[in-house]
């Protein structure tokens, strides 16, 4: 693996990493801002349940000119300036940073970025994935490590310095989830389903308290009803997964006991009938809604309701190749809460 300081570039765009700007020089471009808004969408959010936090994936993507941003910029510059900007989206309360997924990153970079949005805004942050691969893959990024076992899988110990410590020294009061994201994965490279359960529940329980942490499965055959249990007996969140190879989200929330966790947190990655690069071929650039899948959107409203009913807070980001546009899609989403929700109480993340 690259011994390459991960502060200095993001691994998720290849960008370099984001951080606010430090002031202008004379002759430089204004920073990129936020883009008009129609009065339809700001009213939308200013209706919004304050326990609902819709987002999307990233924020890097030069496509959104118009309908997050006030004008074109490459992903480099988007990575730099974009998220104060798209903080100011009427909608967007929160936003998935995967970039944690490749390589740690250190408390100093979560505060920049905790400081360029707003005091209701949080942050879903993916765990790094020495946590949670079993075996590294074969690309050639693993260099040497490739298709060699793992031995920092379910290590507390080092989840707990690399990824935990700086999630919460960084980020504060605007730390969401923490999600621990397990890739498809051989069952026998994990040794079975119920060792591994037991090895899950051993590694969260050892994580510190106060997080509020969440775990996302892509094998199906793990959905189980002892990992139900082992997550609500640590209380864990399990990630509801709109993915091409997993079930229906509705299917998902009632094996994994979604609605009684702590918080409803929900990844709309994919349309069923598309893999990711089917999708991204589809979609690009990313600047409207090329598929809308009605099912899904109306099933995530459906349990968000229920859980803001329930009193409890609601994380859902959403990918572009969803849909084809992941803030048209928060748009569309916020509508259908909304029209769902009444008198429901209002809570704090």
């Amino acid at each position: 693996m690259s011994e390459r300081d991960p502060s200095q570039i993001d691994l998720f765009t290849g960008a370099p990493s984001a951080t606010p700007a430090r002031g202008r020089r004379r002759g430089q471009e204004e920073p990129v801002g936020p883009a008009e808004q129609p009065e339809d969408v700001r009213a939308l959010g200013q209706q919004l349940h304050p326990g609902l936090y819709l987002g999307t994936s990233s924020w890097t993507f030069p496509g959104w000119k118009g309908l997050v941003y006030d004008r074109g910029a490459t992903p480099s510059r988007l990575a730099r300036e974009g998220l104060a900007a798209y903080a100011q989206h009427p909608v967007l309360r929160t936003v998935g940073v995967d970039r944690t997924f490749y390589a740690p990153i250190p408390a100093s970079t979560f505060a920049e970025y905790a400081a360029q949005v707003p005091e209701g805004f949080r942050f879903l942050v993916k765990a790094h994935e020495a946590c949670t691969l079993a075996r590294w893959p074969l690309h050639q990024r693993y260099g040497d490590l490739r298709g060699q076992f793992n031995d920092r899988f379910l290590d507390a110990a080092y989840a707990r310095d690399l990824v935990v410590a700086p999630f919460v020294e960084g980020l504060g009061e605007k730390a969401g989830p923490l999600v621990f994201q397990l890739p498809p994965q051989d069952p026998r490279d994990l040794g079975g389903v119920g060792p591994f359960v037991e090895r899950l529940h051993t590694f969260l329980a050892a994580l510190p308290r106060g997080p509020l942490y969440a775990v996302e499965l892509r094998n199906e055959a793990l959905l189980t009803d002892t990992l139900a249990q082992a997550l609500s007996d640590v209380g864990v969140c399990p990630v509801l997964a709109a993915w091409k190879d997993m079930p229906q989200v509705e299917l998902q929330a009632v094996r994994m006991r979604a609605l009684q966790a702590p918080a409803l947190v929900v990844r709309w990655m994919l349309p069923p009938h598309l893999d990711y690069e089917e999708a991204r071929k589809r979609y690009f650039p990313f600047d409207r809604l090329v598929e809308e899948d009605v099912r899904t959107r109306e099933a995530i409203a459906r349990a968000s309701v229920a859980a803001l009913g329930a009193g409890k807070p609601v994380f859902v980001t959403l990918n572009n190749k969803a849909e084809g546009s992941a803030p048209l899609s928060a748009v569309l989403l916020a509508r259908s809460v909304m029209s769902r929700t009444r008198n429901t109480p209002h809570v704090d993340s």
